[in-house]
C-alpha cells in the first residue's frame, strides 16, 4: 500500500516535466501544398514559420521536377525538438514533397535540334522526338539554358541522337528522334469557295514535310494567281493542279459565237456550249443552225474559234 502511494506520488511529481516541452511548443499547421525551391527541405517549407526554426534542414530535396516523401513521425520529432507542435489532425502517414523546376519541354528540345540541323545541314527539318512527352528539368537557381553537347544525324534515314544538358554544368541526357526535310509551300490564307479566282493576297506560306508531298503539289505561287478553284478549298493545305483551273470563259449551256476564218473568208454562227471551258481550251458546241456538234477553241468570253474546214465543222 505504501509502495503504490509512492509510485503515484512520483508520477504526479514528474508529469509536469514530461509535458512541459509540449506545452511550451508553438502549434503549427502544415502547408496545403509543399513545394521546395532549393536542394534541401526545411521546416519553413512545411510550416508557415519564420526565423531560425524555418531554416532547420529535414532532408535533401528530390531532383528538380520530382517528388519525395517524409515520414510524419520523423517530421513531428524534428519539429518538437525545435519547439514546434504539429498535431497532424488529418492523420497523414507520409508527406509528399515536390521540387520546383524550370521545365524544358519536348517542343523546346525539338526546336533546338531543328536549329542545330539547319546550321549543320543548311536545310529546314521537322524533328519528331521518340518520346513526345519528354521533359527535362533544371533547378530554379541554375545558370544558363539547355545545351546540346553532341548531335549525330543520318541524312538518309533521318535518324538522330543527341546529348542535351538541361542547364550549364548538368549531366547530359540522351535524346533520340527523327528529322524530316521540309519545303516551303504556297497555300491559301483563307477558305476559298468553289469558282473563286485566287489573288496574291489570298496566298501565304507553310513549311511541309517533303516525304508527305504529292508529286503534283504546286510549289510556285505564280501557278496559283489568277486561277479559279474547282471546289471549295481550306486554308494552310497543299494545293494540287487538280484543285485549280483557268477562269471559265464559257459555261455549259451558254450561247456563244462560233467563228471560222481563213484568208478572205469569215463565217460566224450561233452555238450552245455543251461543257465548261476556260480560255484556250477546246470544248464541244452545238451549231444552232445545223444542229451539228463541233469542237472549237475558246478564245474569249462567249467566243470560240473552229479549227477545221467549214464543211466539216458547220
Amino acid at each position: 500500500m505504501i509502495r503504490t502511494s509512492l509510485i503515484a506520488l512520483a508520477c504526479l511529481t514528474t508529469a509536469p516535466f514530461a509535458t512541459s516541452s509540449a506545452l511550451a511548443a508553438e502549434a503549427v499547421v502544415l502547408r496545403e501544398t509543399i513545394r521546395v525551391d532549393s536542394a534541401h527541405i526545411t521546416l519553413g517549407d512545411l510550416f508557415d514559420i519564420t526565423g531560425a526554426q524555418a531554416d532547420i534542414v529535414l532532408a535533401r530535396a528530390p531532383a528538380p521536377g520530382s517528388r519525395t516523401a517524409l515520414d510524419v513521425n520523423y517530421v513531428r520529432r524534428i519539429a518538437l525538438e525545435n519547439d514546434l507542435d504539429w498535431a497532424n489532425a488529418g492523420g497523414l502517414r507520409r508527406l509528399s514533397i515536390e521540387r520546383a523546376s524550370r521545365v524544358v519541354s519536348a517542343d523546346t528540345l525539338a526546336d533546338m535540334l531543328e536549329g542545330e540541323l539547319f546550321a549543320s545541314e543548311g536545310r529546314v527539318h521537322d524533328v519528331q522526338l521518340s518520346n513526345t512527352a519528354m521533359t527535362l528539368h533544371a533547378p530554379l537557381d541554375s545558370i544558363g539554358g539547355p545545351e546540346i553537347h553532341d548531335l549525330s544525324f543520318d541524312s538518309r534515314s533521318g535518324m538522330l541522337a543527341a546529348e542535351i544538358a538541361p542547364y550549364h554544368g548538368a549531366q547530359p541526357v540522351r535524346v533520340t528522334g527523327r528529322a524530316y526535310a521540309t519545303v516551303e509551300l504556297p497555300v491559301l490564307a483563307r477558305p476559298v469557295a468553289s469558282g473563286q479566282e485566287i489573288t496574291a493576297s489570298d496566298i501565304t506560306w507553310i513549311s511541309h514535310r517533303s516525304d508527305r508531298l504529292r508529286p503534283d503539289a504546286i510549289l510556285d505561287p505564280e501557278a496559283l494567281i489568277g486561277m479559279e478553284t474547282r471546289r471549295a478549298l481550306r486554308p494552310n493545305e497543299p494545293l494540287r493542279g487538280y484543285d485549280l483551273q483557268r477562269p471559265l470563259m464559257v459555261e455549259r449551256g451558254d450561247l456563244v459565237v462560233l467563228m471560222f476564218e481563213v484568208p478572205g473568208i469569215q463565217l460566224t454562227v450561233r452555238a450552245r456550249a455543251m461543257e465548261d471551258a476556260a480560255d484556250g481550251e477546246v470544248a464541244r458546241f452545238i451549231n444552232l443552225q445545223s444542229n451539228r456538234t463541233v469542237e472549237a477553241l475558246v478564245d474569249g468570253p462567249g467566243r470560240a474559234r473552229v479549227g477545221t474546214s467549214p464543211a466539216a465543222s458547220f
